[in-house]
Order: C-alpha cells, then sequence, then structure tokens
C-alpha cells in the first residue's frame, strides 16, 4: 500500500501517471495524451519563430505533438488545422479533435 500511496505523489488534476494520462495546454488548446507512462513530464515548450508562434509537446516517446500556426502534426505526421481552443486527443498514434477522429493527411 504504501508504493501506491508514493506514486500517486505524481499524480495531480492534469496529470495521473498511474493511469498512463498526461495533458497540457499548447496554446489555448487543451491537450491529452493516454497511455503514456512516465516518471515524469517534461513541461510544452512555445517557440517564437519569423512565421509565428510553434508549439511544441512531447510526455513520451510516442506522442510528439506540434501546433506550427493551426497546423497539427503528431510523430511527424499532419492532421489538418485546429481552431480557437479545440480539444486534442492522442491514444496510440490515433488522434481525435474535439471528439471526433483525425486521419493523417497524405
Amino acid at each position: 500500500m504504501g508504493a501506491a500511496l508514493s506514486g500517486c505523489a505524481a499524480c495531480s488534476s492534469s496529470n495521473n501517471l498511474l493511469l498512463g494520462r498526461v495533458s497540457a495546454k499548447l496554446g489555448n488548446h487543451p491537450v491529452v495524451v493516454s497511455d503514456c507512462y512516465r516518471t515524469s513530464v517534461p513541461a510544452p515548450e512555445t517557440l517564437s519563430t519569423p512565421d509565428g508562434t510553434v508549439y511544441h509537446f512531447k510526455p513520451c516517446r510516442d506522442a510528439d505533438i506540434t501546433i506550427r500556426g493551426t497546423e497539427l502534426t503528431v510523430n511527424g505526421r499532419k492532421f489538418g488545422t485546429v481552431n480557437g481552443s479545440d480539444a486534442i486527443l492522442v491514444d496510440h498514434g490515433h488522434v481525435a479533435v474535439n471528439d471526433l477522429p483525425r486521419t493523417p493527411e497524405q
């Protein structure tokens, strides 16, 4: 029981590392990555480029998320545009925006 209690020290309302759920805000976009088991999660990055702001979040090896302008890229594959405060979910390479599945662009 002590191990379970000490493991929850890494849990919060936004990150539950025991259940493999991590989340962050990329600009105005809430991003949730499921099935991501790590002892710590790196913070998202915000980069200013001559073309605009780029948001990047790579909480685990198989979830590399970038928003460049309005273009969403996950694991090097483009998944279309996101608007306003669209919510993004990444689960084993499957991507959903506002709970609607997205397929990678060809």
